[in-house]
């Protein structure tokens, strides 16, 4: 079962949560063997399962209506790796990948090979807010010169604490792990001391001041550390909680069944309809001389949607714009 737990640790401004994907993790690397693109390679799926716990743990730690999309993008065999997460934790991840990929390649060599590797974090309030504009921070998947060691970033974990320092100055631990069953991570994060949004942290907070802070999340931080990728991966959420902070005083707060993470892809037959009125009626009708039929097939999912000239005629008819009932799908 798949499940988000968060924490205090009491007295301190300090926050961590934990979160385990295990059947909406199989569920994602099952729909994409089974589509025409086949399994991706090893090196891909542990890294779209690593970006896809830490995607889960970001959006879980704020409050925004709307979509977190994380991004790795590059001029490596992965060209693109995405994960979108909404509000009440549902998710889904692609990635496009061009050529091959190399046994126990790394971050730069699936994605930075030429130093073109970018990490995007994108804030979508969707259609549902059409009036709010979507938020972007961009980084690229080194150090910038300013840094005190110039270099390229080796994992994922490292990418986004490098995101979380220079867009949005908050010191952040992230431990991710991915295989095939499970993909999991651990976030551990300092706020500030004055600000804190939830009751839980402003009554953490009052009782901390900024060095206590600083030398708090260190020591947190190195303890979080120690964790083993397969510890991760094995132990239920108590146990790691236990294992590693055992000496500290933790508020453990109870699941919440209304965002609790799952796979759900929201590809429609209407999204395509769409799709295919935006291309115009000249250029579906040639789709339709050369192939018989019109087919598209989400990458996220795996479903496929046909349409043949009969539909494609009716999209550019004017009082014919209602998809069949059976067709719909959310």
């Amino acid at each position: 079962m798949s499940e988000l737990r968060k924490f205090l640790f009491e007295g301190l401004p300090v926050r961590g949560m934990l979160v385990r994907l295990d059947d909406a993790w199989r569920e994602v690397l099952a729909r994409r063997a089974a589509a025409d693109g086949g399994a991706f390679a090893s090196e891909v799926r542990a890294l779209l399962g690593e970006m896809t716990a830490a995607a889960v743990l970001l959006q879980a730690g704020i409050e925004f209506d709307g979509a977190l999309v994380l991004q790795v993008f590059g001029d490596g065999p992965v060209k693109l790796a995405v994960v979108e997460v909404q509000s009440d934790l549902s998710f889904r991840a692609t990635a496009k990948v061009v050529g091959e990929v190399r046994s126990d390649a790394g971050l730069q060599a699936l994605l930075n090979l030429h130093g073109q590797g970018r990490c995007a974090i994108t804030l979508d309030p969707g259609e549902g807010a059409p009036h709010r504009q979507p938020y972007q921070g961009v980084v690229p998947l080194a150090r910038s010169a300013s840094d005190a060691a110039v270099a390229p970033l080796q994992s994922v974990h490292e990418v986004l604490e490098h995101y979380m320092r220079q867009s949005e100055q908050l010191d952040t631990r992230f431990v991710l792990a991915a295989d095939d069953e499970r993909a999991a991570g651990l976030l551990i994060q300092r706020l500030p001391v004055q600000g804190g949004r939830h009751l839980e942290v402003r009554r953490a907070l009052r009782q901390g001041d900024e060095a206590l802070g600083a030398e708090a999340f260190e020591r947190i931080a190195l303890l979080a550390a120690t964790l083993t990728r397969a510890e991760l991966l094995a132990l239920p959420p108590e146990q790691v909680l236990h294992r590693l902070f055992w000496q500290e005083t933790l508020r453990l707060f109870a699941p919440d069944p209304q965002a609790a993470p799952r796979f759900a892809c929201r590809c429609s037959r209407e999204r395509v309809r769409a799709m295919l009125r935006s291309l115009g009626r000249a250029e579906s009708d040639s789709l339709i001389a050369e192939r018989g039929l019109v087919e598209v097939a989400c990458e996220f999912c795996g479903q496929s949607y046909r349409f043949d000239a009969v539909d494609v005629g009716e999209l550019f008819t004017p009082g014919r714009d209602q998809p069949p009932a059976s067709a719909a799908v959310q």
